[in-house]
């Protein structure tokens, strides 16, 4: 509950330094599309939960799990991959397209003039602290990505930024110490990532559950998978 109610507080909060006013509209449909996706995910987990103490494998697709071979009617499959759409795919875009939406607005809002960074230098600058945060920073970004399949998502975000930075420069404004933080952490999560998809590129059990060009597995389903392997 406490993450429910801080969350979309925040999300608020960060609105608030956008370089222009957002509509209270907008900023309650970000909110309350965050809390339902929140919610989805939260409910599809539960169950998720209760499934994997009676035998269902995370490596494996809803069909392709044994205890789903074994349910009568056998039509009953359906409703659990139904129950799989709402929780990886529809609950994890309404969750995280407003946090990420809210992230660009207020890196947008972070941008200072040229004349106010040789006044105070002190303000693009990033500490050992900072950098240190960084990592961790990424590393949750790694597993937000990875975990909640949404690195398409993430890319977008990534290449706004960019683009962003690009059009604020034509105006002589630079990122402050928090844009570079966010901007820096996207760029190390991303380099996290790109080895994660490396390193179980020719994993046979991942390939099969995640066919298709674009190939990011989740960390819990690898895990799953090792612990099958060492179990037989």
């Amino acid at each position: 509950m406490a993450y429910n109610v801080i969350t979309p507080y925040c999300l608020l909060k960060l609105m608030e330094r956008s370089p222009r006013k957002v509509s209270s509209t907008l900023s309650y449909l970000a909110v309350v599309f965050f809390v339902m996706g929140a919610s989805i995910h939260l409910v599809g987990d539960s169950v998720n939960h209760r499934l994997v103490h009676s035998g269902y494998q995370l490596h494996l697709s809803v069909a392709d799990n044994p205890i789903m071979k074994e349910l009568k009617p056998s039509t009953l499959v359906h409703s659990f991959e139904l129950l799989y759409f709402y929780d990886e795919h529809l609950g994890h875009l309404m969750w995280y397209i407003p946090f990420f939406f809210v992230l660009i607005l207020y890196f947008a809002g972070s941008f200072v003039s040229d004349e106010s960074i040789k006044k105070h230098p002190s303000m693009t600058r990033l500490t050992p602290q900072d950098w240190l945060l960084v990592i961790f920073s990424a590393t949750y970004y790694w597993y937000l990505v990875t975990e909640g399949q949404i690195f398409p998502l993430f890319l977008v975000s990534y290449a706004i930024m960019l683009l962003v930075i690009a059009a604020r420069r034509q105006h002589n404004l630079f990122p402050d110490a928090n844009a570079r933080f966010l901007i820096y952490t996207f760029g190390v999560t991303l380099t996290l990532v790109i080895i994660w998809i490396v390193f179980l590129w020719n994993n046979h059990d991942m390939r099969r559950k995640y066919p298709g060009l674009l190939y990011v597995p989740e960390p819990w389903s690898f895990y799953s998978s090792c612990c099958m392997s060492n179990y037989h």
